[in-house]
């Protein structure tokens, strides 16, 4: 997986997600069509470990948390920006998201959750803050960012 054919599947989502809320509507859409279980789900997650093993994704540590910025907020990408995390029963820091936030949550021990769900898509609205948080093991989160806008907070 190279990152450019990384790239092209993101676009490929991004052009679903083009002018949709982000609010629960969505994250039960894309629990249904593109959820665990689902090809898009199987792919995003072999390319992320793919990304991980190859040092272009999570390139970055701190805290415990493994990060990284893949790609800023692009046309091609329908305005979102892509971050990748590796975590393992750890929080991370408090954040708000201006325009919202769309997570894929990849488990990879045990029965990890993010927030408290399991594998799948979850979507913060505009708005909302959390302190990203895995507990029951480790996952990988893929996070798209309306305009890249993301606040932390201290």
């Amino acid at each position: 997986m190279s990152v450019e054919a990384f790239r092209s599947q993101i676009a490929t989502l991004t052009a679903e997600l083009a002018g949709r809320p982000l609010d629960a509507d969505l994250q039960a859409w894309l629990n249904a069509q593109h959820g665990a279980g689902s090809a898009t789900y199987a792919a995003l997650m072999a390319s992320c470990q793919e990304g991980v093993a190859a040092g272009w994704l999570c390139d970055r540590e701190g805290g415990g948390i493994k990060y990284g910025r893949i790609f800023k907020p692009a046309e091609d990408l329908q305005g979102f920006s892509v971050d990748v995390v590796d975590m393992k029963d750890i929080a991370g820091p408090h954040h708000v998201h201006p325009m919202g936030e769309i997570d894929l949550i990849m488990p990879l021990e045990g029965d990890a959750l993010f927030d408290g769900h399991p594998q799948g898509w979850l979507v913060c609205p505009p708005g909302s803050a959390h302190r990203p948080t895995v507990s029951q093991g480790r996952a990988l989160v893929l996070y798209l960012l309306p305009q890249g806008q993301i606040q932390f907070t201290r």
